[in-house]
C-alpha cells in the first residue's frame, strides 16, 4: 500500500550549507521539508576544509573580491552574479556567526579579536573565513543542530528523489513544479511529496569521475532531475580538479586544502625540485586549474604516481594549529607533515556549471529553484576561485529565502498527486549490471573527459554514454528502482551533459584544456555553453543574463 502523500509549503532537496541554510531561514513563516539521501550531513559541505570567502579586511575591498574572481573565470563570470555574491558576503558570514559557527579567531590591536583570515590560490588578499582545517565540518554541525530545533522543519534522511513532478506532466494547464517523487530508502516505495515551491540543493556531480574529493552521493541528481523536467543546463564542460587529494590506496578522497599552499607549502617532483615556475608567476597560489593541469603534466612527462606537496619547513606548532585535522588524517596513513612531503594527486572536485538561475535561484520551470553547487548563477564562469563556493551557497540561500518568502501568500497548493506506478516492473535479479555499467562510466569519464581533453577522446566517450543510456534507459523501465539505480541513472544523464558542453567548446578556457585548441579564441565574443532541452520549460523566457 502506498504512503499518504507529503504535502508542505517547501520541499528542500538536499541538506549541505544551501539546504539548512534556507530551510532556517524560512521555518519562522512556512513548513519546510528537507530531503537527504544518506545521513544529514553525508555532502560536500562536511568535507569542506578551506572556508568563505568574504571582505572583512581593511586592506581588502569589494571591488579587489569582484576582480579575483572575474580573473580566476577566464572571461566566462557575469559580472552581476559576482557582484551580488561579494556584496553579501560579509552578511553571511555575520549570520552564520549568529548561528553558532565557531569561526577561528585572532587578538587584534585594539585588545578584541577578529576572524583568522586564509589565503587562497587566485585571492589577492587573505579574506578566507574559516574553522581551523574543518569549516564545512562546522558549518553542517551549526546548521544541522539549529534545524533539528524547529518545529517548522521535518528532516528525512535516507530519502532519495527520483523525479520532478510537474503539471505539464500530468497534463495540466501551464508548467509549474508541483513536488517529487522520493524513494525511501527504509521501506524500499516511492512515496510523493508535494510542495507549492521545490528547491533543489543537491550538490555537484564529481562523482561522474573516478577519482573525486566528493563523498559518494555527489552524482548529479538536482541537475539530471532538473534537465528532465525542461530546465536548461549550462558550462557543464568546466569541472574544478582539486590539485592535491592524499595519494594513498586507503585514503579514498581525502583533500589536502589549498590553504596549505596558501601559508606556504610547496609543490615538489619526485626527485625534490619545483615545477610550478614553469607554468604560472603566481606558483603555488595560481588557480586550482592551472596546478591540476601542471600536475597532471608533470606526472604524465615522468610517468610518477604522484607529485608531493611540502610544509615542513614551517614550524611544526604552527602545522598542528592550523591544519590539525588534515596532520591527524596524514599520520593515519604514516606522512608527517611536519617532518615530510606527502605525496597528492588531481582529483575532479567541483561541478561549475549547472541548472541555470537568476540571482534569486529561479530555474526555467515555475516554482522550482536551484541553490548551491546545483546551479549554475555565472559566478564562477571558466573556473570556481577558491571558498567561493561555500559563498554561494549561503548568499543563494538567503536570496531563495527572501524570493519565496515574496510569493508564498500567493502561491497555489498543489493539486493531489498521483502514486507512482509500479504496476510494470519486476524485481531485478542482475544488479551487477547496474554496478557494471557505474564502473564503466566513470573510468570513461575519467579517460575521455578528464584534465586534458580531445575531440578524439570527447568522441570516444559520447558513443559509450550513449550506449549506456539506452541501456540503462530499458532497466529503468522494467525494474524496481534502487538508490543505486537512480544514481547511475542521473550520472549517465549529467556526463551525457559534460561531453556534449565540451564538444560544444572549440577552444581551451579556464577547466576546460583541450589539445585540439589549446588556446582560447579571442576572435569571438566569449559565450556560456547553453544546453537546452527538447522539453524546454521557458519557452518565452529571455536567457537570464539579459533580465
Amino acid at each position: 500500500m502506498a504512503a499518504s502523500p507529503v504535502f508542505t509549503d517547501v520541499l528542500i532537496i538536499g541538506s549541505g550549507a544551501a539546504g539548512l541554510g534556507l530551510a532556517l531561514r524560512l521555518a519562522d513563516t512556512a513548513r519546510v521539508v528537507t530531503l537527504a539521501k544518506g545521513a544529514l550531513h553525508e555532502g560536500s559541505t562536511y568535507y569542506a576544509q578551506g572556508g568563505v570567502s568574504a571582505v572583512l579586511d581593511a586592506g581588502d575591498s569589494i571591488e579587489s573580491h569582484v576582480q579575483d574572481t572575474l580573473i580566476a573565470g577566464a572571461g566566462l563570470c557575469h559580472s552581476d552574479a559576482v557582484r551580488f555574491t561579494v556584496e553579501h558576503g560579509r552578511a553571511v558570514i555575520e549570520w552564520l556567526s549568529a548561528q553558532g559557527t565557531p569561526f577561528t579567531r585572532e587578538p587584534n590591536a585594539a585588545g578584541g579579536v577578529d576572524y583568522h583570515l586564509h589565503r587562497e590560490g587566485g585571492h589577492s588578499h587573505r579574506r578566507i573565513v574559516h574553522a581551523a582545517d574543518a569549516t564545512g565540518r562546522a558549518i553542517q554541525a551549526t546548521l544541522e543542530q539549529r534545524a533539528r530545533q524547529h518545529p517548522n522543519i521535518t528532516l528525512n534522511e535516507q530519502y532519495s528523489a527520483v523525479d520532478l513532478i510537474t503539471s505539464h506532466k500530468l497534463g495540466l494547464s501551464g508548467n509549474r513544479c508541483l513536488g517529487a517523487y522520493v524513494l525511501n530508502r527504509h521501506t524500499g516505495q516511492v512515496e510523493v511529496f508535494a510542495a507549492r515551491f521545490v528547491v533543489l540543493a543537491t550538490g555537484g556531480a564529481n562523482r561522474v569521475y573516478l577519482y573525486s574529493s566528493n563523498p559518494d552521493g555527489s552524482t548529479g541528481d538536482g541537475i539530471a532531475m532538473a534537465w528532465r523536467a525542461g530546465c536548461r543546463v549550462a558550462n557543464m564542460e568546466f569541472i574544478q580538479f582539486h590539485p592535491t587529494c592524499l595519494y594513498h590506496p586507503q585514503a579514498k578522497n581525502f583533500l589536502i586544502s589549498e590553504a596549505v599552499r596558501g601559508e606556504g607549502g610547496l609543490l615538489l617532483l619526485p626527485d625534490g625540485s619545483r615545477f610550478m615556475q614553469h607554468f604560472d608567476p603566481r606558483l603555488e597560489l595560481a588557480p586550482r586549474d592551472i596546478v591540476a593541469r601542471a600536475i597532471d603534466h608533470e606526472m604524465k612527462r615522468l610517468g610518477a604516481e604522484c607529485v608531493y606537496l611540502d610544509i615542513s619547513h614551517k614550524p611544526a606548532d604552527f602545522i598542528r594549529s592550523h591544519f590539525p585535522n588534515i596532520h591527524a588524517k596524514c599520520l593515519e596513513y604514516g606522512f608527517d607533515m611536519t617532518r615530510q612531503p606527502i605525496p597528492v594527486v588531481p582529483a575532479a572536485h567541483y561541478t561549475c556549471g549547472g541548472v541555470m538561475t537568476d540571482l534569486s535561484a529561479r530555474t526555467d520551470l515555475e516554482g522550482l529553484y536551484a541553490i548551491g553547487e546545483v546551479a549554475f548563477t555565472g559566478l564562477h564562469g571558466a573556473n570556481r576561485m577558491a571558498s567561493n563556493s561555500l559563498l554561494e551557497c549561503l548568499v543563494f540561500a538567503a536570496a531563495a529565502a527572501d524570493d519565496i518568502h515574496s510569493r508564498l501568500e500567493h502561491a497555489p497548493e498543489p493539486p493531489l498527486l498521483p502514486d507512482w506506478d509500479e504496476s510494470r516492473v519486476t524485481d531485478s535479479d542482475e544488479e551487477v549490471v547496474v554496478s557494471h555499467n557505474w564502473a564503466e562510466l566513470r573510468q570513461f569519464m575519467w579517460d575521455y573527459v578528464g584534465i586534458v581533453r580531445t575531440d578524439k577522446r570527447l568522441q570516444r566517450a559520447q558513443h559509450r554514454v550513449e550506449l549506456l543510456l539506452r541501456e540503462i534507459g530499458e532497466y529503468y523501465g522494467n525494474f524496481r528502482i534502487s538508490g543505486n539505480l537512480i544514481e547511475l541513472r542521473n550520472l549517465a544523464q549529467v556526463a551525457d551533459l559534460i561531453i556534449r558542453c565540451a564538444l560544444a567548446r572549440r577552444e581551451s578556457r579556464g577547466l576546460h584544456y583541450t589539445l585540439d585548441y589549446p588556446k582560447a579564441n579571442e576572435s569571438t565574443p566569449v559565450r556560456d555553453t547553453v544546453l537546452v532541452p527538447g522539453n524546454f520549460a521557458g519557452a518565452d523566457a529571455p536567457p537570464f543574463w539579459e533580465k
